[in-house]
């Protein structure tokens, strides 16, 4: 498995180092990242994304002025491109069993219980009882035998998804409908550069993200353990 905040930092410094300037990302952009991951997308791929897209860019304003490139949106249809170049070389099965390989070491028993009682104490405080006591009885078991890692993810994604259904149940219908309004009026000029399906995930990304800020809770995977 490898580190979701590896991944993300990677991609933002990367940016960042392309851009010329640090520019911090956006909530859209963390969706999207997200969206990548979860998607299975090689940190490769959108490494590569971003260069083909600076370098478009480039390409652009030697001949006109063009608009300056302001989020990761703008380079979603490259990474995408990447993406598909990768498949065609047949080294995204490689590219994945090497990060696999390689973040392992960092999926310690001490550490993963840590990250599920610190993500209990905060649904405690949100008043979830039922999920937190749940992470508390898996962050126990961890302590004693370190569980199968892809089964444990599994069961924390189960978790996670009636987590965000009771989020949105609980959470006003204006407020909802606001955010909503405010993911799509983001995405609006990147629309053409992505699928219907990147849009629906992105949306949907950024809907949770602003959810867990509003209860101030984490992500229950174990691949945001370092944000927790």
């Amino acid at each position: 498995m490898e580190n979701y905040f590896n991944y993300f930092t990677e991609i933002e410094e990367h940016f960042q180092r392309k851009r010329g300037s640090v520019l911090l990302l956006s909530t859209l952009d963390w969706a999207l990242i997200e969206a990548w991951r979860e998607a299975g997308v090689p940190l490769e791929a959108v490494l590569r994304g971003i260069d083909a897209t600076f370098e478009k860019y480039e390409q652009r304003r030697a001949r006109s002025r063009s608009r300056r490139i302001n989020g990761l949106a703008y380079c979603a249809q490259e990474v995408m491109a990447a993406v598909e170049e990768m498949r065609e070389a047949a080294t995204g099965a490689s590219t994945a069993q090497h990060n696999d390989h390689t973040a392992a070491a960092g999926f310690e028993a001490d550490r993963i219980a840590s990250h599920l009682e610190r993500c209990a104490e905060d649904l405690k405080a949100a008043r979830f009882e039922e999920t937190a006591q749940r992470l508390l009885a898996l962050a126990a078991g961890v302590r004693v035998e370190l569980p199968d890692l892809e089964d444990l993810e599994r069961t924390l994604a189960t978790l996670e998804e009636k987590l965000f259904a009771q989020l949105l149940t609980m959470t006003p219908e204006d407020e909802l409908r606001s955010l909503r309004t405010q993911a799509e009026q983001e995405l609006a000029p990147y629309k053409r550069r992505m699928s219907a399906v990147q849009i629906r995930q992105i949306e949907q990304q950024f809907v949770h993200k602003r959810l867990l800020e509003r209860y101030k809770l984490h992500r229950l995977s174990l691949f945001y353990m370092d944000q927790s």
